[in-house]
This record gives structure tokens, C-alpha cells and sequence, in this order.
């Protein structure tokens, strides 16, 4: 191959990887834009923005010779121009089509990028659909409807695939409780399946270790569900496995399909599609108005590089002013003020770099309204997904690692929140169910929160399966809240029988366990017969924070400033000694738990009594107002966060560790798990908390 053939490849290569780009961001903007024209809003200006996004994926695929989307990308178009002129009702009929159709096209661009081709024919009665609309208009509604419902019955029924799956527990599944029996029976529910045990990695009798995991499975399952609904079994362990999960085309038993899959396509484009297209590159040759905000594609590997530098330009300035503060403060005044406008000059680069990192939740968010609709259908019920604040912006690495507890916390509303139509009619309630979700920004992290207005969480029946799983005393004495979180108990399900859906019992812990490794805790409120809402907080950037340094003992702390309500040295009258409970803080008619941070990772040497060291009041999101115990406060400061779980491992009560200006790792504590810590061992060791000591941690290690 000449250099020039070369070069004209890697030049493809990239206006392809452009071009997939660019129907990702297409996509969710026509996902966004069926939703509005669901809630009513028929403007042109949303209409206009649907069928330019269809529009352009149509054009771009044409020019790559993906002639399969383009195919279909041309029904599409062909119909949503009808609705743009009005000559097609949006009924919530036509949108639900429309919105099917969007799924497809999604699937084909997904096929053409993986370079995985889809079954023959999968597309077909979408497509069938799509033509009937276009050609009957609003004069035969009936046979439209018809379609419609034939592309949702049957879009997916078209094929037999014969998929592989390669899966491998590791020792963390187990240690979790979950069994890899249940997720074979859940395969064995999606069709014929051939299951030969994988013992390659099965050593000697005398070198087993029996808390190790040895034996995978290769399955080959014949099935005419998608991939999907395969990974759906997954879903909740993939984190603690090694799964392979693929379709073996060349086996893939095609069924008949409908006799509008043989019929030829035509994708030339009529004389109103050379109108429109005219108008459209009329429109974009116009120049951009003055204030059209212009943007840059950039790799997130270069993003991620400027961040990492900023990052170490933060620690070395932290380290520059601290030798700089140790000078007399007139033997080198220039310095040290060039010190202080290097700090503030570093702060605003670094929140600005940041910014680039942001992403609004938006597109997490758009995935959710399919899921509800699909999910809505398989159960039998009526739901609709009212969605609020998905301009809100977060750090990419956070919004990246969002999508499945926002699935898994959506499914769990439909399943177990929602009432059947006939229930709900009889409490006087709508048919239509409501799902919300909603992102806003408070006190320097996100919150989000997912609720409805369902039957909300029967307590009777959770307390009774905690029981029944030895994870609560019977007749132990627990509060509304503290019975409502047991659902996030490990195992815990109160599904009456196992589906696709629930009654595994893997679920809310592990969504738990997602969120508190992004820093963040998750809450749960209920009033039963009105609903459950789930309330996630969030750091907005997992790279960066101010903290409030502390000292116990020989060891230092950070205390996160969001979570700092007040700090002070209470006289010895407003400590109160509470029988089984611990010590309490009197403080404005208001008794706060005490938490000893000495004695919850075992520091010695450290000041025992609180009036003679220091009480920090800390208010995070749903645990209250705790009184952390510590030794001195050593300053403000701007840090770099490091992960301490993937350089060394995961500890009860610390969310991260940074490198401070004098060379030395801090620990960064995680308030939240800090009570469930400091409970914990209250109620094992009386008032002598200790979990893991972290104090012998190597330094740099933890810091990575």
C-alpha cells in the first residue's frame, strides 16, 4: 500500500470517528426533542431541530455508504416531514413511532460503527410502519395504529440469535452473595441454552484456596432477544466478573420476515426532500448571529492531561507556600506576595479547566425516557417520565458512571413503586403514573433525585424479609428511616417472585455501593400510598476540593468545607455522657452525636478530652448534624483528590487522600460513612469504636 493510500485511510478513519461523534450528540437531541413533542410542545423551532438531526445523520451515512441506515433514516425523514407540515398529526401514536424509530436508527449507527451487522429483516417492521404512516396521512389513523402496533409486538421477534458468553466470577461476587445459578436459570428464561464449565483456571487439590473462584462458563444461548436484554442479566455483577458477551452472526437463525422487508428501498430523495435540503444548506450558510457561542472538538485524553497538570501545579504551589509562610515575613515580601497571586491566579485556572470537564446530566438523562416507555409496556402499566434541571452540569468522569444506578433506581419505581392501572383507579389515583427525575446544584454538590407517586415502600413486608434473612433482631426497635434503608441491604428483595425485572436480590446495594465509590451517599424518603423518592448527592468533580485540615493525634485529616457547618472548644458543661448512645454536644437546644476520630482509626497519643481539643460540626446530606472530635485545626486548603481504592483499598469512613504542602498524605474523610462507622462498632464494642487502622497506610501509596 503507498504512503499516500495510507494516509487518504487515516484521514477516513477519522472523519468517520467524527462523524459517530456527531450522531451521538444528534441523537440525544432527537431523543430530547420526542420528548418535548410528547408533553405537547409542537413548535416548529422543536420540529425543525428533530428533522435537521435526522437529517444529518441521513447525509453523513450517505457519504460513508452505510446504505442501510440511510434506507431507513429516509422513512424516517420522509414521515417527520409530514408532521412538520402539518400534514401528519403528532398524536402520542405517530410520537411513540417516531420515537421507536429513533431506537432503531440508534441500533443501525451502533452496527455500522462496531462494524457488527444486524440481523436480516430487524428493522422491518418499523420500517413497514413508517410507510404505512407516511402513505395514509391522518385518513386512515386506524391502519397507522395498526403499524404501530405491529412494530411494537414484533420489531424484535424477527430473529433467532445464537450468542456467546464467555463468563468468569472473581472472589468479590461471591464475598456479595450473589450465585451464578440464578443468573444461568435468568438465561435459560431468554431461550435454549448449552452451558460447558470452564476449568483452565482450576489449580491442584493442595493449592485450592477455598475463598478463591476457579470455575467459569462458556454458554451458548439460541434466543431471538437482543444483546441487551443478555447484558440485563449482568448488570449487576459486571464490576465482579469477566463477561464476554457476543452474537455469533454467521449461526444466527433468521426467521421469516414480513413482506415489506423485501421490498426495495428507494433513497432517492424527492423533489420536497431537494426543497428541503436546499433550504437547510441556505439556512446554515448564512453567517452565525454575534452572540453564537462557537466550540472546538477536543480529545477528553488532552482535557484529562491539562488536568492532571493543573493538579500537580496545585500541589507544588501548596508546597511553595508553605515554605514561604515558614520565612520571616520581611525578609522576602515580593515572594510572598507573588506567592498569594500565584494561588489565586492557580485557582481560577483550575476551576476553568474544570469547566471543560463539565457536562450537563442531559446525556445521562435522555436514555431514560425509552427505558420507562419499554419498561412501562412490559409490566402492563401506564407511566410517564417528568424530567427537570438536565441542563444542570457535573464532571464527565461522574456523569459517565451514572447511567446505571439512575437505570436500575427508574426500573425499581415502575416494578415496585407504580401501582397495576386497576390499583390505582381504586386508591383515586390517575391511570398514568409519574416518574421524576431532577438535577439541581446545592451547597457545591448535585443532587438528584428520582421519585413517584406510587404505592411507596411497604415497611411491614421489608421489615419481615430483613427478618427472615437474619438481617434484623425480631422485635428490635427501629424507626420509619431506618427500616426504609434496608433496602439497601445486600440480598434484600420484595419482589413476590424472581423476573427478568426483580427478586434477584442484587440491586439497590449495588447501587449504593456505585454511588458511595463517586463520593457520593444516597437517601430514601417514603409515605406509604403517596410515593418514594430517592435523593442522590454528588461531588460536582471527583478531581479537586476544599478541605479543612485537621490533626489527631500524629496523623492529619480533611474535612470537606461543603459539609463544615461551625467549629469550636466547648466548655466541658455542654458534654453529656447518653447510656448507649455515646457522648452528646449541648449546643442552642440541640443535642449532636459526638464522633472520636482517634478512637475510630485507633490514633494514640491523641487529645481524649473534647473541651481541651476541637469540636467541628458537620451537616452532611441524610445523616444530620454530627460533632467530629479532633486535636487542632491546621488550615484551609485546595486539594487534589486521589483514589485510595485503587491504590491501596477501600476504608470504612475515607473517601479519598490528597499530598499536602508539606509533602505529607492526608486522609480525606467521607462524613456519611463516618456515623454508619462510628454505629457500627458503637454497638459491637459499647462506646470503643475501632474499625481498620489507617495510620501505618504507606503515604504515597494511598495517594497514588
Amino acid at each position: 500500500m503507498s504512503s499516500s493510500s495510507a494516509s487518504i485511510d487515516a484521514a477516513m478513519d477519522r472523519f468517520r470517528l467524527t462523524y459517530f461523534e456527531e450522531c451521538a450528540e444528534l441523537i440525544e437531541t432527537a431523543y430530547a426533542r420526542l420528548a418535548d413533542l410528547g408533553e405537547g410542545r409542537q413548535d416548529s423551532d422543536t420540529l425543525d431541530a428533530l428533522f435537521r438531526a435526522i437529517h444529518s445523520i441521513k447525509g453523513g451515512g450517505g457519504a460513508f455508504g452505510f446504505d442501510r441506515m440511510v434506507g431507513f433514516a429516509h422513512h424516517f425523514e420522509s414521515l417527520l416531514d409530514l408532521v412538520r407540515s402539518h400534514k401528519v398529526e403528532p398524536t402520542s401514536e405517530i410520537v411513540d413511532l417516531l420515537t421507536r424509530a429513533l431506537d432503531v436508527l440508534s441500533d443501525l449507527i451502533s452496527s455500522a460503527k462496531s462494524g457488527d451487522p444486524l440481523a436480516d429483516g430487524f428493522e422491518a417492521t418499523v420500517k413497514q410502519a413508517l410507510q404505512q404512516a407516511t402513505l395514509s396521512g391522518n385518513t386512515a389513523q386506524a391502519n397507522v395504529s395498526a403499524s404501530i402496533a405491529l412494530a411494537a409486538g414484533t420489531a424484535k421477534a424477527q430473529t433467532r440469535r445464537r450468542i456467546a458468553i464467555h463468563f468468569q466470577p472473581r472472589t468479590d461476587l461471591y464475598q456479595r452473595a450473589n450465585e451464578p445459578q440464578l443468573l444461568i436459570r435468568e438465561l435459560q428464561k431468554l431461550g435454549d441454552v448449552t452451558i460447558v464449565a470452564d476449568l483452565s483456571r482450576l489449580p491442584d487439590i493442595d493449592a485450592i484456596d477455598p475463598e478463591e473462584a476457579y470455575i467459569g462458563w462458556d454458554v451458548q444461548l439460541v434466543s431471538d432477544c437482543s444483546l441487551d436484554k443478555v447484558e440485563e442479566v449482568f448488570e449487576f455483577v459486571t464490576g465482579d466478573c469477566d463477561l464476554q458477551i457476543r452474537e455469533d452472526v454467521a449461526k444466527t437463525e433468521t426467521l421469516a420476515a414480513p413482506s415489506a422487508a423485501s421490498a426495495p428501498v428507494s433513497v432517492e430523495p424527492s423533489s420536497r426532500d431537494m426543497a428541503t435540503r436546499k433550504a437547510l444548506e441556505t439556512n446554515e450558510s448564512k453567517p452565525a448571529a454575534a452572540d453564537t457561542k462557537q466550540s472546538i472538538r477536543v480529545e477528553v485524553e488532552r482535557v484529562d492531561r491539562v488536568v492532571n497538570l493543573v493538579g500537580e501545579l496545585v500541589i507544588n504551589q501548596s508546597m511553595l507556600r508553605q515554605l514561604g509562610s515558614e520565612l520571616p515575613a520581611d525578609v522576602a515580601p515580593c515572594l510572598i506576595a507573588g506567592l498569594d497571586n500565584l494561588s489565586q491566579h492557580l485557582r481560577e485556572l483550575q476551576e476553568s479547566v474544570m469547566a471543560m470537564r463539565a457536562q450537563p446530566v442531559k446525556s445521562v438523562f435522555s436514555r431514560m425516557p425509552r427505558l420507562v416507555r419499554e419498561l412501562a409496556a412490559q409490566l402492563g402499566k401506564e407511566a410517564r417520565l417528568v424530567v427537570s434541571g438536565e441542563g444542570t452540569e457535573i464532571d464527565k468522569t461522574v456523569v459517565e458512571q451514572l447511567s446505571d444506578p439512575l437505570t436500575h433506581l427508574i426500573r425499581n419505581s415502575l416494578d415496585h413503586g407504580l401501582e397495576t392501572i386497576e390499583d390505582r383507579e381504586k386508591a383515586g389515583k390517575s391511570r398514568c403514573g409519574d416518574v421524576r427525575l431532577n438535577a439541581e446544584h446545592r451547597s457545591g454538590r448535585i443532587l438528584i433525585e428520582v421519585s413517584d407517586d406510587g404505592r411507596g415502600i411497604n415497611r411491614k413486608k421489608v421489615r419481615a424479609k430483613a427478618e427472615e434473612r437474619g438481617l434484623v433482631e425480631p422485635g428490635a426497635v427501629m424507626t420509619d428511616d431506618e427500616i426504609d434503608n434496608l433496602i439497601f441491604a445486600p440480598s434484600l428483595s420484595t419482589a413476590d417472585s424472581v423476573s427478568n425485572i426483580s427478586g434477584r436480590g442484587v440491586g439497590m446495594d449495588v447501587v449504593k455501593r456505585n454511588i458511595q465509590s463517586l463520593g457520593g451517599r444516597i437517601s430514601v424518603e417514603s409515605k406509604e400510598g403517596f410515593g418514594t423518592k430517592f435523593t442522590l448527592s454528588l461531588p460536582l468533580t471527583l478531581a479537586v476540593l476544599d478541605g479543612m485540615v485537621v490533626a489527631v493525634g500524629d496523623e492529619t485529616y480533611l474535612v470537606p468545607i461543603t459539609v463544615i457547618s461551625e467549629s469550636m472548644r466547648p466548655p466541658r458543661d455542654l458534654i453529656h455522657h447518653v447510656v448507649g448512645r455515646g457522648d452528646v454536644l449541648a449546643i442552642r437546644g440541640e443535642y449532636l452525636p459526638l464522633i472520636y476520630l482517634h478512637r475510630l482509626f485507633s490514633v494514640p497519643d491523641a487529645q481524649e478530652d473534647p473541651s481541651k481539643g476541637i469540636v467541628i460540626v458537620v451537616d452532611a446530606e441524610g445523616i444530620g448534624r454530627v460533632g467530629l472530635v479532633v486535636d487542632e485545626l491546621l488550615g484551609q486548603q485546595q486539594v487534589v483528590v486521589k483514589s485510595i481504592e485503587a491504590n491501596y483499598e477501600n476504608v470504612v469512613g475515607i473517601s479519598g487522600a490528597t499530598i499536602l504542602g508539606n509533602g505529607r498524605v492526608a486522609l480525606i474523610l467521607d462524613v456519611a460513612s463516618l456515623r454508619e462507622a462510628d454505629r457500627a462498632a458503637s454497638e459491637r464494642k459499647g462506646r470503643q469504636p475501632k474499625v481498620e487502622s489507617v495510620q501505618h497506610m504507606p503515604r504515597r501509596q494511598a495517594a497514588g
